[in-house]
C-alpha cells in the first residue's frame, strides 16, 4: 500500500489520525501547523513531536509534496507548470501582475464537460485529483509563498470533483490551514446543480459562472452540460443565494464572432442577469484545433463591454496572458502526456 499523504488533510482528519496513532487530538493540530503554517519539508523538522512519532510518520506516511516536472515561461511573465498527479499530469498557470500574484490551478486530469471551445474538454476525462494533488499545485509552486489569489479555473470542472474541491477549499481558507481569505479565492464552474448549492452552503469563496451564451438553446450547442443543468435554474439559484449572503459573483463569457457577440445577446444578458450584483468578464477566444468557432474582434468586444456597462452591468475585457505557451483561458491540456508517471518526482 502506498504511503498516505498528509498534506491536504483537514484539521479533523489530522486529529483523527493522531488518535489512530495513540496520541491526543492536539497532536493533529500540531501536524496542521507544521504542514500549513511552517510548510516543513520533512517529518524531522517537526521537532516538537516525539522522535518515535516522527519516525512512525516517516515510515508509514508521506508529506505528499511533488515539485513541478516542467515550467514554460511566457514573454508576458506568465508561467505554466506541469505537475505529476493521479499517475498522469496536470497544468497550472502562474500569472503575476502589478498588485497580485495569481495561480490558476486544476482539479481534474482532463474534463467530462466537452465544451466546444476548450482544449481540456477535447482531451476528455482521465482522473479526479485528490485534495493533496490540488493543493500541491500551491505548496510546490516556486512562487507559492508570494501568491495573493487562487482561481479554480484550470483543467477540469471543480464541481464534478466536489468532495476533493471542498476539502481543498477548507484547507486553503481556514486559519489553521493556508489562511487564504475567501475573497482571494474564486471557483469557476459551468454550473452543476445540486453541487453548486453544496459549494455555496459549505464555503464563502467567490464564484464565477462559465456562461458564454444567455440563450438556453444556443448555450447547449457549445456547452453540452446545458442538456442536464438548465441555465434558468442556475441563475435563479444565484439570485436567491446572493440576496441571502451577498456573495461576490462574476460571469465568464468567451466571445465568438457572430455566435454570441451580437446586440441580441447583449439584450438577453441584461434580462437574464437583472437583479444580480455581478461583473461580466469578456474573454478573447484562443483558437484550438477541431472547432468551427472564431473569436470576436476587438471592436466587437468593446461594443459588448460598453453596451453592458451602459445598461447597468459592469463588464471588462480580460487581458490574455500566456497565450504563447498555451497557458491562456481554454488552452490547458496534457493530452500529449497521457501516460503513467514513470519517474518519482
Amino acid at each position: 500500500m502506498d504511503p498516505r499523504p498528509l498534506f491536504g488533510m483537514t484539521l479533523h482528519e489530522l486529529r483523527d489520525l493522531a488518535g489512530e496513532l495513540g496520541h491526543k487530538p492536539f497532536v493533529g493540530s500540531q501536524l496542521a501547523h507544521h504542514l500549513y503554517q511552517r510548510r516543513v519539508a520533512n517529518f524531522e523538522a517537526m521537532t516538537d513531536l516525539p522522535q518515535a512519532l516522527r519516525q512512525r510518520l516517516s515510515d508509514e506516511f508521506t508529506l505528499g509534496l511533488s515539485p513541478p516536472s516542467r515550467v514554460d515561461a511566457s514573454i508576458d511573465g506568465t508561467k505554466k507548470y506541469l505537475f505529476p498527479a493521479a499517475g498522469r499530469f496536470v497544468e497550472a498557470a502562474f500569472i503575476p501582475d502589478e498588485d497580485r500574484q495569481t495561480l490558476c490551478l486544476s482539479t481534474q486530469v482532463g474534463c467530462k464537460m466537452g465544451c466546444l471551445f476548450c482544449m481540456t474538454g477535447k482531451q476528455g476525462f482521465q482522473a479526479h485529483l485528490s485534495s493533496n494533488e490540488i493543493l500541491n499545485q500551491i505548496r510546490s509552486l516556486p512562487e507559492g509563498e508570494s501568491l495573493t489569489n487562487v482561481v479554480y479555473m484550470g483543467m477540469g470542472e471543480p464541481l464534478d470533483n466536489l468532495d476533493n474541491t471542498l476539502k481543498s477549499l477548507e484547507v486553503l481558507t481556514s486559519d489553521w490551514g493556508l489562511g487564504f481569505g475567501n475573497q482571494r479565492v474564486t471557483v469557476s464552474s459551468v454550473g452543476l446543480l445540486p453541487a453548486l448549492e453544496t459549494l455555496f452552503a459549505q464555503t464563502k469563496v467567490r464564484f464565477a459562472l462559465s456562461l458564454h451564451n444567455p440563450f438556453e438553446d444556443e448555450r447547449r450547442q457549445i456547452l453540452p452540460v446545458q442538456n442536464v443543468h438548465s441555465l434558468t435554474d442556475i441563475i435563479a439559484f444565484l439570485k436567491r443565494t446572493q440576496r441571502i449572503d451577498g456573495r461576490r459573483l462574476s460571469i465568464e463569457y468567451i466571445a465568438f464572432a457572430g455566435v454570441n457577440d451580437t446586440p441580441r445577446h447583449v439584450k438577453e444578458l441584461v434580462r437574464l442577469l437583472h437583479g444580480l450584483k455581478i461583473r461580466v468578464n469578456l474573454i478573447r477566444f484562443h483558437p484550438i484545433p477541431g472547432t468551427p468557432l472564431a473569436g470576436s474582434d476587438e471592436a466587437a468586444l468593446v461594443r459588448m463591454r460598453d453596451a453592458l456597462t451602459e445598461r447597468g452591468i459592469p463588464a471588462t475585457i480580460r487581458r490574455s496572458r500566456g497565450q504563447d505557451i498555451y497557458a491562456a483561458c481554454g488552452l490547458l491540456s496534457t493530452k500529449a502526456l497521457l501516460r503513467p508517471v514513470i519517474e518519482d518526482f
